[in-house]
Formats: structure tokens, C-alpha cells, sequence
């Protein structure tokens, strides 16, 4: 669901979209796999139904969906409607996004080369990544320090010459095995004696440059992730030309900052896209097995899980289509609360939805004939990588606290000004009492003269009075009930006349005395 109107073309690229996964991609898993082979197979092989894929989705008009309208090359989409498009993707987290161009890392390392990349830098890189001819990966994270402080990273890029040397030991490259991996994006310190934050600069590694070494692929809860997977990578005295630095040196936060707060926000909506999935194999599976003579969802606790997962699935969305409006709307470094809000709370309620569905399939649910298992891993993953959710929580509160500050100041300011506004009425009104004092009694007086002027003359002038009553029998007789108010106008009229015309009298025809 969308709660912002999408326009026409993309209505049409969902719809294109959601066809292409289900009918194509996901009857394509299964055939994926077995292509990828054995052992040291898994990486040297990409699957020739990925290159059919590719050209599919290309002819589709589903290509490089992510890189939004501010860039030149991208399909000029906003963040709002990407997160619809790639939360489609993630039904086939696997197969959908690197066959529409658009997977983790090489979106991110491609919105780098657009935002921050030199020309000669776009032509080599980001021209083949986006033709989807290369593949690339991201290399920050490293085995000896805490990484989630990217201030720890030790990695040395070190001027020499007309050129950088980059020593260094990374871990968690995802990309790193892939057969078509050509460049990794890296980040390492260039000057230790600059500012906390201005020490870590990012260059260009070719893949095949003399001094990288892809150690070894690690695994996730015993998933390789092949072809692409998540390898240890060694850099040993590579040597790199000086135009390979991005940006400059020193602004590798600045650059990693850029490249991170959207990229979080892809995994999250692919998240999503897992998590439908999960839930439609779920309620599949409940009303087609049976347990003690009944079908599963007719058990009570079930009603529960698919209702639970059905609400905590559409409330992980509405705060990631926050996000990627937030970002349209003020730019992803304005968004940082709202990007870290929705990458704590969406793998965590992702992974919820998957326990569930898993339990549902038993013990088919942690094997490999359902993608639930594999999905579980990724996801808990997802609570590490780009950042674990303590420091993101970290983040959000300390973004909270500095808003509500600012609010409370705001509104002390704001009371400061209406109080120093009633302090200026109040002397203003304590100069001028004198005389309005003086004006009030001048005009009290003079009403006062009025009145006594006009009862003298009403005495003195007969015809101004009316005849009088001769008393309550007149007024309220019962023998002439619609001539009851004759003798005050001295003509005789309906009861519902008279109160109209009473009504209507000036006060100087009404009897005073």
C-alpha cells in the first residue's frame, strides 16, 4: 500500500514489477541454485538464468530503478516510489534485485560514483555497473577493531609519489566473491594527525590490482551467499593513481554518510518484501495442513500469529515510507532519525513475522525447501550490518532529546515575548489611567445631566405620557383577552401584535414614571 498517490508510469512499473517477481523470478529460484553448483564452483559460476533475467527486466523498462530523479543517470523516481518498486523485489531477495540491476552493495557503490565521483571516475566505473557488466563491493569493516565506530577503522591509505598505498585487513565484503566483483569502494585513514573525523579518506581499488587477496568467503549461520557472498580481503601495499581518491582527502564520513542512510533504507524495504512473502506462505500452509483433526488455522494461537504479523508488518512500512519521503523531502542527512527508526524496528518485526511462519512449516521451516530459513539469517544479519541496532537506538535518542529541547526552548522564548508584550500594555495602560479616568467621569456626568434633562421634560409635557393603567385588571383582563394591551397604545390589537409592536418601541415611548 501507498499512502502518497502514485502517478501513472509508476503504477505501471509496479504492476510490471510484481508480474516479473512472481511469474518469473521466483519459479526461477530453484533452477538459481542448482546452476551455482558445488564447492569452489559457487564461485566461478553466474547462473545463465541471471543473464536471461537481466535482459528481461531491462526490456521491461525495470532497470536501475534506484538511483533516483536528482541523478542524471537514474529513472528519475523519488525515494517514496523506489520503496514501493523494491519492496517487490525483496518477495525474491535473491533473484529480483540484481536481475532489475538494483542489489546491495553495488546500488550503494553506484549512488557514490553519481554523487561524489569524478568524471573520469563515472566513465570507468559507474558506466559498466550500470549496464550491469561488473559488480562491486563496499570495504570498510575490519576484524581487529569495532567497526560500527568508524572511527576505529586503521586501514592505511598513504601518499606516495603520484599516488596512494592502501594497507589494510577488511572482513564482511559483501561482493567481494563475486566472478564479475571489479572494484572495491575503500575506506582507510590517510592523516592520523587531522580531527577525529576528518582522518579517513575513500579510493577506488580494482579488484584484480597486485596486493588484493580475497582470503576466504565467510558464512552466514552456514549460508555462503554465493556467488557474491561476504569474504575477508586483504589489501598488501596496493598501490592506486592519485585520481582514485573520492572527494578528497579526509571526507571519507562525508562520502560514507552519503552512501550509507539510503542504502539502509533499501534493506529495509526489501525487508518488507521478505516478510509479505513469509506471511503468504504462512496462511498457504495453515489452510492445507491438518493437526488433530482440524486444520491449522483453526486453532486459536494461529488466528493470533497472522493477525500479529499482518499489523506489525503494515507499521514497519509506514515508517519506512516515512523515511524515503523524509528523504525526498529534506535529504537523507535531515532524515537520520527516521532512517534509524526504521532500521531497528523493521528487522526486528521482519524477523518476528519469519519465526512465526516457520513455526508454522516445522521442521520443513528451517530446511531448505522453503525460503524461510535462509530469509531468517539475512535478517538477523540486517540487525548488524550498517550499523548494529544500539547505535542507531543511541542516535534516535539522542536526536529526540535534542528536538524536545529545542521545543521547549522555543516555547520559553515564546513566553518570554508575550510576557514582555503584557508588561508593555501594562505600563502603557498605568501612563494613560489618569486621563481615561478623567474621560469616564466627564461622560458619566454628562449621561447623568441627559437623563434628569429628559424625566424634567416628560413631567412638564403631558402628551408625552400615555394614558395610565388603572391598574393589573387592564393589563391582564380576561373578558377582552386580544385587547389587554389597549389602554398603554390606546388602540385595541391582538395579544401577539401588541408583543411585536412592544418590542419594536423606541425606549422614549415606554412609561418611566
Amino acid at each position: 500500500m501507498s499512502l502518497i498517490q502514485l502517478s501513472p508510469r509508476v503504477e505501471e512499473l509496479k504492476q510490471l514489477l510484481t508480474d516479473f517477481v512472481h511469474n518469473e523470478c521466483i519459479p526461477a529460484e530453484s533452477e538459481y541454485r542448482k546452476a551455482l553448483g558445488e564447492g569452489a564452483q559457487r564461485w566461478q559460476t553466474v547462473p545463465l538464468v541471471m543473464e536471461r533475467l537481466k535482459k528481461r527486466a531491462r526490456a521491461l523498462g525495470l532497470w536501475n530503478l534506484f538511483l533516483t530523479k536528482e541523478y542524471k543517470e537514474g529513472a528519475g523516481l523519488t525515494n517514496y516510489e523506489y520503496a514501493v518498486l523494491c519492496e517487490l523485489m525483496g518477495h525474491s531477495p535473491n533473484i529480483a534485485p540484481e536481475a532489475c540491476n538494483c542489489s546491495a552493495p553495488d546500488t550503494g557503490n553506484m549512488e557514490v560514483f553519481a554523487k561524489y565521483g569524478s568524471a573520469a571516475q563515472k566513465r570507468k566505473w559507474l558506466e559498466p555497473l550500470m549496464n550491469g557488466q561488473i559488480r562491486s563491493a563496499f570495504a570498510m569493516t575490519e576484524p581487529a577493531v569495532a567497526s560500527s565506530d568508524a572511527t576505529n577503522i586503521c586501514t592505511r591509505i598513504e601518499r606516495q609519489g603520484d599516488g596512494y598505498v592502501v594497507n589494510g585487513r577488511k572482513w564482511w565484503i559483501s561482493g567481494a566473491g563475486h566472478p564479475k566483483c571489479a572494484v572495491f569502494i575503500t575506506m582507510g585513514k590517510t592523516d592520523l594527525a587531522a580531527s577525529k573525523y576528518g582522518q579517513q579518506s575513500i579510493v577506488v581499488v580494482p579488484a584484480d590490482a597486485p596486493g588484493v587477496t580475497v582470503v576466504r568467503p565467510l558464512t552466514v549461520f552456514g549460508y555462503d551467499d554465493a556467488p557474491h557472498g561476504h569474504c575477508e580481503v586483504v589489501f598488501d601495499n596496493v598501490w592506486v593513481p592519485a585520481e582514485n581518491l573520492i572527494l578528497g582527502e579526509g571526507r571519507g564520513f562525508e562520502v560514507i554518510q552519503g552512501r550509507l542512510g539510503p542504502g539502509r533504507i533499501h534493506h529495509c524495504m526489501r525487508s518488507l518484501g521478505m516478510a509479505e512473502r513469509a506471511v503468504e506462505l504462512m496462511v498457504d500452509r495453515v489452510q492445507n495442513r491438518v493437526t488433530f483433526g482440524r486444520k491449522i488455522v483453526e486453532h486459536g494461537v494461529v488466528l493470533d500469529y497472522i493477525a500479529k504479523s499482518r499489523m506489525e508488518l503494515e507499521s514497519a512500512r509506514m515508517l519506512v515510507l516515512r523515511a524515503a519521503d523524509m528523504i525526498d523531502k529534506v535529504g537523507a542527512k535531515n532524515a537520520k532519525k527516521e532512517i534509524a527508526m526504521a532500521k531497528v524496528v523493521v528487522p526486528s518485526a521482519v524477523l518476528t513475522i519469519l519465526d512465526r511462519a516457520i513455526q508454522m512449516f516445522g521442521a520443513g521451516g528451517v530446511g531448505q525447501d522453503t525460503p524461510l530459513a535462509e530469509f531468517w539469517a539475512g535478517m538477523r544479519t540486517l540487525r548488524i550490518a550498517d550499523g548494529p541496532d544500539e547505535v542507531h537506538t543511541r542516535q534516535i535518542a539522542q536526536l529526540e532529546i535534542k528536538e524536545q529541547n529545542a521545543k521547549l526552548a522555543a516555547r520559553k522564548r515564546t513566553a518570554m515575548n508575550q510576557g514582555d508584550s503584557r508588561m508593555s500594555n501594562l505600563n502603557s495602560e498605568q501612563v494613560e489611567a489618569p486621563a481615561m479616568q478623567a474621560k469616564r467621569k466627564a461622560d458619566s456626568n454628562a449621561s447623568q445631566q441627559h437623563d434628569e434633562q429628559l424625566k424634567r421634560a416628560r413631567v412638564k409635557d403631558k402628551s408625552l405620557r400615555g394614558p395610565k393603567p388603572s391598574g393589573c385588571d387592564l393589563a391582564f383582563s380576561t373578558s377582552k383577552p386580544k385587547d389587554h394591551f389597549a389602554p398603554l397604545y390606546g388602540k385595541p390589537m391582538t395579544s401577539r401584535g401588541a408583543a411585536a409592536e412592544l418590542l419594536n418601541l423606541e425606549p422614549a415611548g415606554i412609561q418611566t414614571d
